[in-house]
């Protein structure tokens, strides 16, 4: 079982493969060095720089508490966790559609009033979740409104890894190590770099991969957008995702 880092030795991971200095992301975080330094030697980063360094690093805050094992703030977690159900099922049946009608699906998502939060988010895994890489990526997918089976069906979809459900829960307890096909497509699912996601996990990928296919870029905007949909509203955009894959079929 691959033991957790340390956010701080992750964060250092990423600087030396961006070849970024301690004082040039403070900088872009509008922090001290000191700051970012005490956290690349094991300090434990606050909410407030977590947040300054989202932007900076070109990451969603969210990821990066999850990254640093703190819990979510409710404003970074996913509306409804019930979206769930539908979550997979809008991405599978829009990445079978024309690029132009999967842009028109995403934009559709971005413009659907924002409803009120009624509970915090709380996904619910199958079975507990280890504290090391594996169950860093597989949070980062459950707060992007997918379960086992959704991040199964994905990754299918849009991907060339094809496991079984119960096999992702077993990669979140740490009892299967990432390996560079499953950082590769991870992370083309997550909208990451793949090289900056093996740099965080600590996984060594043997050659630079190929960029993502253009169905898997926007499965990834997909699901990040649609983190902000009730599950009423992500059952309706599923529900027109598949009446648009009929249409493009008949066609």
């Amino acid at each position: 079982m691959m033991e957790h880092p340390g956010f701080g030795a992750m964060l250092a991971s990423l600087l030396d493969h961006r070849e970024l200095s301690a004082q040039e992301l403070a900088d872009c975080a509008e922090s001290t060095a000191d700051e970012v330094r005490a956290v690349l030697a094991g300090e434990s980063p606050g909410e407030g720089l977590l947040r300054r360094l989202a932007p900076a690093l070109g990451f969603h805050a969210v990821d990066l508490f999850i990254l640093a094992g703190r819990a979510v703030p409710d404003d970074l977690a996913p509306l409804d966790a019930t979206a769930v159900k539908w979550a997979a099922t809008m991405v599978t049946d829009a990445v079978r559609l024309p690029e132009a009608r999967r842009r028109e699906l995403l934009q559709m998502i971005r413009s659907l009033p924002q409803e009120e939060r009624r509970s915090s988010f709380a996904p619910k895994p199958l079975m507990p979740l280890a504290d090391g890489p594996g169950a860093c990526v597989i949070r980062m997918l459950q707060y992007r409104n997918l379960n086992w089976m959704g991040i199964a069906r994905t990754l299918a979809f849009v991907t060339p890894t094809y496991l079984s459900a119960a096999t992702y829960g077993v990669i979140g307890s740490g009892r299967k190590e990432l390996t560079p096909r499953l950082v590769t497509d991870f992370a083309a699912l997550l909208g990451i770099d793949a090289c900056e996601l093996a740099a965080l996990t600590g996984v060594s990928l043997r050659e630079v991969p190929p960029p993502p296919s253009p169905e898997a870029v926007d499965a990834a905007a997909l699901l990040w957008g649609a983190r902000r949909l009730s599950a009423d509203q992500a059952r309706h955009v599923s529900e027109l995702a598949r009446s648009l894959r009929g249409d493009s079929d008949d066609g």
